[in-house]
């Protein structure tokens, strides 16, 4: 099923929770909603789910309007953080319910809904579990168990708010690889918020970022990663860090030394680089490269970090060093920027803006 939004806005009294968000989701397509909180995510999903109305705008489900259409008939099947399971029912009955509660004409029979419930059961790898109740399982076991009763009344449209967010890492990890292959097998049109940049990343056919209520960029997530439309999705999409520069012609300068580096375009002015850790590498000092001091050193999963003041001003970056131990806390070293985004201030002058190479 396609979804198309057109030009949304709600309001909660003076708040605008979203402020003219136009967005197409193709059918079969897994699409993250991701933004800090405040960011109107969850507003949206609930729009297209029918539980909040919008102010202005417009849902389509396929050519049809369905802004009007109450969420019971819409064919939604929708996953919360918290699993809503009905706790004195079995696993097996909480699957069943939606069938049991649809009009008496929709019902399938008995044996129809013991079925449809065990094919669901095998489907979310969960075969033997259908007579225990949700207090006898772990939270991911009653997460599948909460998706399996929403896949029961085949959907049109699969919605899920942040439904790995009461899980450890560990089990988030491991669920969502498994979400991923569950969307590869059923084709359902999915749409899903989270707040996780890794879990959007690694799961969304595309990604929707939003800021202040506003759809701030919607891209593959090469596309968001690797080609950022604005300093707020280069920030929050992967560690960044920025330095202050200036635009001389078709150069940057920091502190007044001009980069072994050249742009894309002309500029005058000034702006922001902003860094990913492993857009730097740290030289030997001299020989064209900024100077720095080592101000920090930290363990991560994929080796160690540096912290650097960079030249005399107070501005710190974040350098990935690999596995390499060579280097102290207080040394002097060289700071060669291999990569980075450049984003002119409101004030500078530019004919395009781009990447440094």
């Amino acid at each position: 099923m396609r979804i198309r939004v057109t030009d949304i806005a709600k309001d909660f009294g003076r708040t605008g929770a979203l402020r003219g968000v136009s967005l197409e989701i193709e059918d079969g397509e897994l699409i993250a909603l991701l933004g800090p909180s405040g960011s109107g995510k969850t507003t949206l999903l609930r729009v297209i789910a029918g539980l909040e109305t919008p102010s202005t705008g417009k849902v389509f489900f396929g050519d049809t309007d369905a802004t009007g259409v109450p969420v019971q008939r819409r064919r939604i099947g929708f996953v919360f953080q918290n699993y809503a399971l009905f706790k004195h029912m079995s696993v097996r009955d909480n699957i069943a319910y939606g069938l049991r509660v649809l009009p008496r004409s929709e019902q399938p029979s008995s044996a129809e809904v013991q079925k449809r419930v065990q094919d669901l059961l095998d489907l979310v790898q969960l075969p033997g579990i259908g007579d225990r109740f949700p207090r006898q399982l772990s939270g991911g076991q009653q997460q599948r168990v909460a998706l399996a009763r929403a896949l029961a009344v085949e959907p049109r449209v699969l919605l899920l708010d942040e439904p790995f967010g009461a899980l450890d890492t560990k089990v988030r990890k491991d669920l969502r690889h498994w979400l991923r292959e569950l969307h590869d097998r059923t084709g359902h049109t999915t749409v899903f918020v989270t707040h996780d940049q890794e879990e959007a990343l690694e799961l969304a056919d595309r990604v929707a970022i939003l800021n202040g209520g506003k759809l701030e960029q919607i891209g593959t997530p090469d596309e968001i990663y690797d080609s950022p439309v604005s300093p707020f999705v280069m920030s929050f999409v992967g560690d960044t860090t920025s330095i202050p520069v200036e635009f001389d012609g078709d150069h940057l300068l920091y502190e007044g030394q001009a980069f072994d580096v050249s742009l894309t375009g002309s500029y005058r002015g000034s702006g922001r680089l902003y860094l990913r850790p492993g857009d730097v590498e740290i030289v030997d000092a001299g020989a064209g490269a900024l100077p720095g001091v080592i101000v920090n050193i930290r363990r991560t999963t994929a080796g160690h970090r540096a912290h650097i003041k960079l030249g005399v001003q107070d501005v710190m970056i974040e350098v990935a060093m690999g596995q390499s131990k060579d280097i102290r806390k207080g040394e002097c070293v060289g700071v060669r920027i291999l990569r980075g985004r450049v984003f002119a201030e409101q004030s500078a002058t530019r004919t395009t803006r781009s990447p440094i190479m």
